[in-house]
């Protein structure tokens, strides 16, 4: 199965994308929810009934078909007008696309309820206490059927959903299942407690589940080393490489809009000139905007060669959840690229956001303008997955042909 947009068959491009009234709508209160530490639950619902989450739903299931570049063009026009909102959506779009590589019953039963408008947040990692490649939450079997129980944290999203997917053990079996509940079942708590420096409107933070049925339609298998595995790590990546190229374009945004309202200069400018007019802030603004332009054009031709990967995969049979094959060699493509993306995108946004403060002087610290926000958002994108060792990987590669591995697992280290 192809996943590439077929030119006889593309949906129209309003399907793909969210109408600018809705980003502007959601740019228009980003500083106030900022300064105010106000959710963005009416916003989430505003895309929700866009139809944003329901992008990757193929045309078969009755939805746009839309590819992971047309995805991640969107994610990057979201995070210019309000990062948390773009950031928040990413366990939601992950879970969309592992239905690529289940079961069809499961397919038809999820795609249905995302083109309800229902989405799923993300509840994977765990605080503390797990040894690395081991969870402490669990699946057990019981008369009635499958009982949830455990604790994470870093729950992005799940606080805006109406159901989370949570990654657990079961007893007597190798890594890890899925379990996909509700959000409002009494045995689910999800806490507000999330308090990074930035990105501080995602929902990040605790999620209890004190013996929460799953039926079986909710319970996904996982196989590490399945092109699902390989799909999914690179993907969440490429997603936060998105976020993090329209954080570095809503700077440029805002720096330009400082400029042209600007009237004060120093005695020590050499042209004494407006900053609009001065030649060396103008440099200073074309510096940030060409980063920016690279970081973006990175992260669109990472998700081409995303497309590609995933369709050199399907195309030869591996969304069959009994696939056991040698996987193609393209499929691998989607991590090489989106680690070489990694070492350099986060870096030139952090320029961008660090350099915003050169062009304004003193103004540009006001708490009311939160233009310090676009740098701590940045930032705290830019933690989840450390640099060094993307670096690492790709200079292994590069040197030994050693095939980079995703990121699938954050535990305590050995001793």
């Amino acid at each position: 199965m192809s996943t590439t947009a077929d030119p006889t068959l593309d949906a129209p491009a309003s399907a793909v994308q969210i109408p600018q009234e809705v980003l502007d709508r959601i740019a228009a209160g980003a500083v106030d929810r900022e300064l105010n530490r106000v959710l963005p639950f009416e916003q989430v619902a505003w895309l929700n009934e866009a139809g944003f989450g329901a992008l990757r739903v193929p045309r078969q299931y009755g939805g746009p078909g839309g590819t992971v570049e047309d995805l991640i063009i969107e994610v990057i026009r979201l995070a210019e007008a309000d990062s948390n909102v773009a950031h928040l959506y990413r366990g939601h779009f992950g879970f969309v696309d592992s239905l690529l590589f289940k079961p069809e019953e499961q397919k038809q039963h999820w795609y249905a309820e995302v083109l309800r408008g229902r989405t799923v947040g993300n509840a994977s990692t765990e605080k503390g206490g797990n040894a690395l490649g081991t969870l402490n939450t669990v699946l057990t079997r019981s008369e009635e059927g499958w009982l949830l129980n455990g604790e994470k944290f870093y729950s992005t999203g799940t606080i805006f959903s109406d159901y989370t997917r949570v990654s657990a053990a079961v007893e007597g079996e190798q890594g890890r299942r899925f379990a996909v509940v509700r959000t409002d079942h009494p045995g689910v708590t999800v806490h507000d407690d999330w308090d990074g420096f930035g990105q501080k409107l995602t929902g990040t933070g605790t999620t209890e589940f004190s013996s929460v049925p799953v039926e079986q339609i909710a319970v996904l298998d996982r196989r590490q080393g399945t092109h699902e595995a390989i799909h999914e790590a690179a993907f969440y990546q490429l997603y936060l490489l998105a976020v993090m190229a329209g954080i570095a374009k809503a700077a440029v945004r805002d720096a330009a809009a400082t400029l042209a309202k600007r009237t004060r200069t120093f005695n020590t400018s050499a042209s004494g000139a407006q900053f609009k007019q001065d030649p060396l802030i103008q440099q200073i603004l074309g510096r940030m905007s060409a980063k920016a332009y690279a970081a973006e054009a990175t992260v669109l031709q990472t998700a081409r060669i995303h497309d590609r990967a995933l369709d050199a995969g399907l195309d030869r049979g591996t969304g069959a959840p009994d696939f056991s094959g040698t996987l193609p060699p393209g499929v691998f493509e989607s991590e090489i690229a989106v680690e070489k993306a990694q070492i350099t995108v986060p870096e030139l946004v952090q320029q961008v956001t660090q350099d915003l403060f050169d062009t304004a002087g003193a103004s540009a610290v006001l708490r009311s303008k939160a233009l310090d926000r676009h740098w701590r958002n940045a930032r705290t994108v830019a933690t989840h997955n450390p640099i060094v060792f993307r670096a690492r990987a790709i200079g292994d590669y590069e040197i030994n042909g050693a095939l980079p591995e995703g990121l699938s697992a954050i535990g305590d280290a050995k001793k």
